[in-house]
């Protein structure tokens, strides 16, 4: 059985340890297959993502000369296996993924499975996602990204991190656990100083920890960020969270389970 991760430079994992793709156009070509998570890509797809602009004389010689090579690989890493995991059907070329061999399905998995949960299902959420989270070796593919094919595909992992990311603190922020989720929440806002929903925990967590003047300047300063990148003003939930602190907001009380806002 081989394993698949991509949450992170590309790793191929065997019983034996892990197998070295050598190559940028095979390795583009595994990476390509893979984000498509079991669906064919057509030929055409395969040959932009390959080599874009730089199109190779007789290019569907060339793309099933890596198809070739690519399934010769993965036979080496599976020598008992009957059947190559790489297919031609009539929409394109086809990876096989089996349930559990690639790490990207299995977090979005989870991420979906958490925003499915119960509210009050904090700590199984929790959890949950902490686990998911622990996947990330880094950006996806490392640094090496692909082509446009791949890159959409990095951009639409790293918005599922982010979103796993923002339900995990809210389960922690509902357990009564804001003292330690402060740092990765201090974190979480300086990497990403635009996305609204991690200044808003970070600011419950402050003023849970008896900090209501931080928690206030850092909405202060999310507004002057808001305002100088984009010339807009702190959403409505961001400015209820606001006056909540400065009501001293019940909701916003260690113990309390109800959430701030709609999920």
């Amino acid at each position: 059985m081989l394993s698949f991760s991509i949450l992170g430079a590309l790793q191929i994992r065997t019983p034996l340890g892990f197998a070295e793709i050598s190559g940028d156009l095979q390795r583009n070509l595994i990476q390509t297959l893979l984000v498509s998570e079991g669906q064919p890509i057509s030929g055409e797809s395969l040959v932009d993502e390959l080599w874009g602009d730089s199109v190779p004389d007789k290019q569907a010689n060339a793309l099933q000369a890596h198809i070739s090579r690519l399934r010769r690989k993965l036979k080496t890493l599976e020598p008992d296996v009957p059947v190559s995991r790489v297919t031609i059907h009539p929409s394109g070329y086809r990876l096989t993924i089996h349930e559990g061999e690639f790490d990207a399905a299995e977090f979005t998995k989870a991420v979906r499975q958490a925003e499915a949960a119960t509210a009050t299902d904090a700590t199984t959420t929790a959890e949950l996602l902490g686990e998911a989270l622990a996947m990330w070796r880094g950006p996806v593919f490392g640094d090496f990204p692909g082509g446009t094919i791949c890159q959409l595909a990095c951009a639409r992992y790293e918005e599922y991190r982010m979103r796993a990311m923002e339900l995990r603190f809210e389960a922690e922020l509902r357990l009564g656990h804001h003292a330690a989720m402060l740092a990765e929440l201090h974190e979480a806002h300086s990497n990403h100083p635009l996305r609204e929903r991690f200044c808003e925990q970070l600011m419950v967590a402050l003023y849970r920890s008896g900090r209501q003047a931080d928690a206030l300047n850092v909405y202060r300063a999310m507004w002057q960020h808001l305002s100088d990148e984009l010339g807009i003003d702190p959403s409505p939930a961001l400015r209820r969270v606001e006056h909540a602190i400065l009501a001293h907001d019940p909701a916003l009380a260690a113990d309390s389970l109800t959430p701030l806002q709609p999920a």
